[in-house]
């Protein structure tokens, strides 16, 4: 495991689909607080949000963004989009949707959040650049498997913002 990457997802939907990601030991990840320590994040405001996301990212190599349903509607993980690209750190995404939840569903496709950052000239958004991968296969087992076997790569090749 030589890449260390910064998970970015939607907390309460995605939970269960990005442990499992997590536990496949393919990559080295930030731990993801349970409810109640993630609670008392968000209780000291947004500032202390903040502060969070930086430390977290800090030391990482890469932001992953896995994208769930409803990813792309959250303020956090746009957020997290945003201050990686403009910290310089390697983005891709890759989607989460087709992994069973804890009770045995999987999920549609949400949109790429990515698509959602515009830039501020007009000349187009992030996704024009950041690489979502979508994992083969029509199964749970099937997705997963196909991301346990390409997460790897896919990390490697994240979108690296070439430096001002």
């Amino acid at each position: 495991m030589a890449k260390s990457v910064f998970y970015s997802f939607h907390y309460d939907r995605d939970a269960w689909r990005v442990q499992q990601v997590i536990n496949m030991g393919v990559v080295e990840g930030q731990t993801i607080l349970n409810a109640q320590k993630w609670e008392e994040v968000k209780r000291q405001g947004d500032e202390a949000i903040k502060k969070w996301i930086a430390e977290q990212m800090k030391y990482k190599s890469a932001v992953v963004v896995l994208v769930g349903k409803e990813t792309a509607d959250r303020k956090w993980v746009r957020y997290e989009i945003n201050y990686a690209w403009n910290n310089y750190k390697p983005l891709v995404g890759v989607r989460i949707n087709g992994l069973a939840n804890r009770d045995g569903y999987t999920d549609s496709e949400g949109d790429n959040p990515f698509a959602r950052l515009t830039f501020k000239d007009g000349s187009g958004s992030i996704a024009d650049y950041v690489p979502l991968y979508r994992p083969s296969g029509s199964t749970s087992q099937q997705v997963y498997a196909s991301i346990r076997s390409n997460l790897t790569n896919w990390v490697d090749n994240a979108y690296a913002r070439p430096g001002d």
